[in-house]
């Protein structure tokens, strides 16, 4: 059975996706790196999906689903940089910003449904996340005040959804006008 998860895209990153143009396209490759500046994906795998938000003026948008390909460099990576000054995926560049420069950043391909900003997570469902560690502990979200997140550390990370939560999360994506990602 597969898993979802969540994390949050900052607003540099978000902010670098419509500068260069990329609203509306779909993200083949995000990045999982070893260090906090960028989250890492070690709980995902193949056929997970993980759920990108964005946090704006309080509110908590889906900015991309992503159904997790593999984990592995491929050709479509360009060649490995052979000094640190070389990009470290030119095969990415245009979607660098999601990572590709983080420390001990890694390749993850997924199949997406394309970047947007317009879909609001309802706050009431904000209020009713859960998500649930190894362990089976689970966790909601904290400073959800009237339906609006007063602040976002609760979501920064990368953090694997209850079951009804994902089934919640999808149900939003799947109501917008976007095509969503295809089911297996």
């Amino acid at each position: 059975m597969s898993d979802a998860f969540t994390v949050l895209w900052t607003h540099d990153t978000c902010r670098a996706l419509r500068r260069a143009g990329r609203v509306g396209e779909r993200p083949p490759v995000a990045y999982s790196g070893v260090h906090t500046s960028l989250p890492s994906w070690s709980g995902a795998r193949v056929g997970d999906e993980v759920y990108a938000l964005h946090v704006n003026r309080r509110e908590v948008f889906v900015v991309s689903r992503m159904r997790v390909l593999d984990r592995e460099r491929r050709d479509c990576c360009g060649t490995a940089p052979a000094t640190w000054n070389d990009p470290a995926f030119p095969g990415h560049d245009d979607w660098s910003m999601l990572g590709a420069a983080g420390c001990g950043a890694a390749p993850v391909h997924v199949d997406a449904t394309p970047v947007d900003f317009e879909t609001p997570v309802p706050g009431d469902l904000l209020e009713r996340l859960t998500w649930r560690n190894l362990r089976g502990r689970t966790r909601g979200l904290k400073y959800v005040v009237d339906g609006r997140l007063e602040r976002s550390i609760g979501l920064q990370g990368f953090y694997r959804l209850t079951p009804e939560s994902a089934g919640e999360l999808a149900r939003v994506v799947d109501a917008t006008d976007r095509p969503a990602v295809e089911q297996r």
